[in-house]
């Protein structure tokens, strides 16, 4: 069980790819008891670090010490289907001793195997139940659960472990609501070292301290993630007045050296005007002219010096600065006008997802939050809306032009760049204006040339978007699916401030809510018990 004595740390922690890649250089980081979130941009290294951290990864160079036992819940939680859930918790040979003395078998190698562990079913159906998987049991398969049930049956298993140190990656990725609510539970209860990675605001301001990863450092901020990024903010801004007081003074020193330049130059033509006039000796006449030009010259060099200083201080004030990834983009053909009918749903019945008993009807640019439980047909349903499925019965009709941002972002090919990839979707613009307009979505020069295939999760989503966003014509209403699933924060404030710009009418469905919240949902839809119907904010949660 997790003691106040665990501890986990790494000294001169060096990775690389195969092909040479560096992610992580000679990097020190120690984690004490308590909650700590990681953060970072994508490619920082955040997910890497885990793996080493808990020996899934060797590292090129570097010492990793634990105190105790360590457990990783990877991003991607892959379970073999046919596994029964006692095997995923890692019960299942404890529980066959048991059984078997229950029933009068008093081997010896049942007492070994059961190891005093009586109550092994009793603490892995509690475990089971604190994470709302209480009713699965231990004898089903993991191909009767959910994905989402997967993941946490995964936590479950390290739970029952009770491991010192617990590694979490991007654990609520693929949670619906109400499984999300179970993980914060665990993690607000977790006694011993935790470490997670996440973009999930409501679960990094359950942690005690965050830990930014950039530029293969790390910085340390006290208190959950809210404190960080209004540490963060005044941070930022003391940084921006230093590059200000850096940039006035580097005009100081320039105009400095111009005068010293011009001094130069004056005593130059004095001296000569001197020695020409012969009023004074010439042996005289041209020590004094040698005197003055040495003094004008260190005069200069000392301004020269000055200004390279000055120049070197702003380049340290521009580093400090951290760079501004927001999207800008004006988007004036999204428009809706309010009133204007834009989506209707009536008596709709789709394939294996929710029906809508009566009429329903979007009009004027809302924005729409689709909630509900993983499996419950959120996606069905925009799909159904974006006509890839047809309904089963009745009408889901679009009256302006749509574009659906799926999860698997496969709107793109992988083996076009970026530019082609939305020059396919806005056949019309000129290469330029293909170009001018991608810039605005942090895709600049040779960005705007990258393979999609190449890219990472975030740049790839960012692409995506742009495609969809710069379509002809200019779409009036935007499905998007879980679209903050496996983003970074940095993504989620670029699609954020890119939403911000969008004037048309949005129906998204997800989990998170901060993000529901910050784009100013104005309606809420709840898909529940095979029904989709009008929710309060309230209601959600």
């Amino acid at each position: 069980m997790s003691s106040p004595a665990s501890s986990l740390s790494a000294t001169s922690l060096t990775f690389a790819w195969p092909d040479g890649t560096p992610v992580l250089d000679s990097l020190d980081i120690s984690f004490g008891p308590g909650r700590t979130g990681l953060v970072g941009a994508n490619g920082s290294g955040k997910s890497t670090l885990l793996k080493l951290l808990s020996g899934a990864l060797v590292p090129v160079d570097g010492t990793i010490r634990v105190s105790g036992e360590i457990g990783l819940l990877p991003q991607n939680v892959t379970l073999d289907t046919a596994l029964r859930v006692d095997e995923v918790l890692g019960i299942a040979a404890k529980r066959a001793a048991l059984h078997a003395i229950e029933a009068g078998d008093a081997s010896e190698e049942h007492f070994e195997t059961l190891d005093e562990d009586w109550d092994v079913e009793e603490r892995a159906l509690v475990t089971l139940g604190e994470l709302g998987l209480g009713r699965i049991g231990l004898d089903r398969t993991v191909g009767e659960v959910s994905g989402g049930e997967s993941v946490l049956l995964r936590l479950a298993a390290l739970l029952l472990r009770r491991p010192d140190v617990l590694l979490l990656d991007e654990p609520t990725n693929n949670l619906d609501l109400y499984a999300r609510r179970r993980l914060y539970a665990a993690v607000a209860g977790w006694p011993g070292v935790l470490v997670v990675v996440s973009h999930d605001r409501e679960l990094l301001d359950l942690v005690d301290q965050i830990a930014d990863l950039r530029a293969g450092e790390v910085a340390w901020y006290g208190g959950n993630y809210s404190a960080y990024e209004e540490a963060l903010a005044v941070e930022q801004e003391a940084a921006e007045r230093t590059v200000r007081a850096a940039e006035a003074d580097v005009r100081k020193q320039r105009r400095e050296l111009t005068d010293a330049h011009m001094k130069l130059a004056r005593r130059k033509r004095y001296g000569q005007k001197m020695y020409e006039s012969k009023r004074e000796p010439k042996i005289v006449m041209g020590a004094r002219k040698r005197a003055a030009q040495e003094s004008a010259g260190k005069h200069r060099i000392m301004h020269e010096e000055r200004l390279a200083e000055a120049r070197e201080r702003l380049d340290e004030a521009v580093e400090a600065v951290r760079d501004d990834d927001e999207i800008r983009v004006d988007l004036p053909y999204t428009a809706v006008p309010p009133g204007r009918q834009v989506l209707t749903l009536e008596k709709l019945q789709t394939v294996h997802g929710p029906r809508v008993t009566g009429l329903l009807d979007l009009r004027g640019p809302e924005r729409i939050a689709l909630v509900g439980r993983n499996g419950a047909g959120k996606t069905t349903l925009l799909r159904t809306i974006a006509g890839e499925l047809p309904p089963v019965a009745g009408l889901a009709q679009a009256h302006v032009p749509l574009r659906f941002l799926p999860q698997r972002l496969d709107v793109l090919d992988d083996g076009a760049t970026v530019a082609e990839n939305v020059a396919r979707f806005a056949p019309g613009a000129t290469p330029n204006r293909v170009r001018a307009r991608l810039a605005r979505f942090l895709f600049r020069g040779k960005r705007a040339d990258q393979p999609a295939g190449t890219l990472s999760g975030g740049e790839r989503f960012r692409a995506a978007l742009a495609a969809l966003l710069l379509a002809e014509p200019a779409p009036q209403l935007l499905l998007l699916d879980e679209p903050t699933n496996n983003l970074d924060m940095a993504s989620v404030r670029q699609l954020t401030s890119a939403l911000e710009s969008y004037e048309g009418a949005l129906i998204v469905a997800g989990h998170d809510l901060p993000f529901l919240d910050s784009i100013g949902i104005t309606r809420w839809l709840l898909v529940a018990d095979g029904e989709l119907r009008d929710a309060t904010r309230e209601e959600i949660g």
